[in-house]
């Protein structure tokens, strides 16, 4: 047996540190690491290569040798990172991008046309709650938020001859609801059944909140998977990308949308996700999860707490489609790293309790985004889902008092002491 064939029985946490050993992207067969690519442009060895390179860029499949010609369109270092995504999510393919954002734009722009509809979970983060309700109306795509587990109003809107994608993130940012995927992909493959060839329903799940350490939603029958590479993947706060597992049938086109709209990743940042990110993430991830059961469990019996919302806890109303679905690829019940909470009493407390933890706490720091190995403290409403109008705050879900935490790798001492002195102070 080859080493490269070897490669794709080992376990995941194997393949994250070692990849496919070998790559047709680069050849690195005597470096331990992969290289690190620093070239915009690309030496070509003819006019014909050149020629030949635009004619099939986008297209370039099986184990055909790529053409390198500008790194907007495709490079080394970062079709490796895609290589080895691809392998953790069980994909077809991989194409990474520049941003979360820039993934899931380019991905529902790939698919959607003109006077089609969007079918999603009416709570996502807030950035894609804009482009869906802001940007795509401009070019008269419209959106129906609802609840996806909604599976009877669900099926009515699959029935719409202009629906074409369903949107969700497989656990909601911020209040980490669980959607139940062997229950929406039957649902769209029994309405497709009904469509022609050119006219199919796709899903498209951000599965950022869960890593594919915890899930895999192409395991489950979903289309396309987003990923902001930003979070928990980097890991360390210091590289931002995006990445969705395709189908190898729309590798071309998510190529195309990548190339015109310039959401590409810089070389350096998917040679950091590849090397430092990708090789720890899981453990980082198990020791993260650990700390957040525990922090949880000392939330929820606290007095000053009215309510947590955590998977990996008995009360979680979808405890047990979070065990049947949030699962590492070795099996192991995975309920994640994220936190929501509220206090009792109003939304003064509540700012007072964050203003409190961002001026004295050591181990949490109030800032955005997550999975970092520092622990991160925000509220939503008020943060990273401002783009919702208070109008709509109550239709997605989100209450302004909820706080959202990220765990890091902190002792988780530290932490929970952290918090004790700030509750002690309301």
């Amino acid at each position: 047996m080859t080493k490269k064939k070897a490669a794709k029985s080992k376990s995941p946490r194997t393949q994250a540190i070692h990849g496919e050993f070998l790559s047709k992207s680069w050849e690195f067969s005597h470096h331990l690491i992969p290289p690190m690519t620093a070239s915009t442009t690309f030496r070509l060895e003819s006019l014909q290569r050149g020629a030949e390179g635009f004619s099939t860029f986008g297209a370039q499949k099986g184990e055909e040798k790529p053409i390198w010609i500008y790194d907007r369109l495709e490079e080394p270092t970062t079709k490796m990172l895609e290589d080895q995504l691809a392998l953790l999510e069980k994909g077809e393919c991989a194409v990474t991008f520049g941003s979360g954002m820039g993934a899931i734009a380019s991905t529902l722009m790939s698919l959607l046309s003109s006077g089609q509809k969007v079918i999603a979970h009416k709570t996502l983060y807030g950035c894609t709650y804009s482009l869906l309700t802001n940007w795509l109306p401009r070019l008269n795509i419209s959106t129906h938020l609802m609840d996806v587990n909604d599976f009877k109003n669900l099926a009515l809107q699959l029935a719409d001859p202009a629906t074409r994608v369903v949107y969700f993130e497989s656990v909601s940012n911020p209040i980490l609801e669980i959607a139940d995927l062997e229950k929406i992909t039957a649902l769209v493959k029994a309405a497709n059944k009904k469509r022609g060839k050119d006219n199919q329903i796709y899903t498209v799940v951000d599965n950022t909140f869960a890593t594919p350490w915890a899930l895999r939603p192409v395991e489950w029958n979903v289309d396309f998977v987003i990923q902001s590479l930003t979070k928990n993947i980097s890991g360390f706060g210091t590289e931002m990308g995006g990445a969705v597992i395709a189908p190898r049938s729309h590798e071309s086109i998510l190529r195309v949308a990548r190339k015109d709209f310039g959401a590409i990743i810089h070389p350096y940042s998917a040679w950091h996700i590849l090397v430092y990110g990708i090789s720890t993430q899981a453990i980082r991830f198990e020791q993260q999860q650990a700390s957040a059961t525990a922090v949880a469990k000392f939330l929820e019996a606290h007095p000053k707490v009215a309510s947590v919302t955590y998977p990996g806890l008995k009360s979680h109303a979808q405890h047990k489609l979070a065990k049947k679905y949030l699962k590492s690829p070795e099996g192991k019940f995975a309920p994640g790293t994220m936190i929501s909470f509220q206090l009792k009493g109003d939304m003064k407390k509540c700012q007072k309790f964050v203003d409190d933890i961002a001026k004295n706490s050591y181990s949490i720091t109030l800032a955005v985004s997550l999975g970092l190995t520092k622990t991160l403290i925000e509220v939503p409403g008020f943060m990273t889902h401002s783009a919702i109008p208070d109008d709509k705050r109550g239709d997605s879900g989100i209450d302004p008092r909820a706080i959202r935490l990220s765990i890091g790798l902190e002792n988780v001492n530290d932490i929970i002491e952290d918090l004790h002195e700030a509750l002690k102070k309301i």
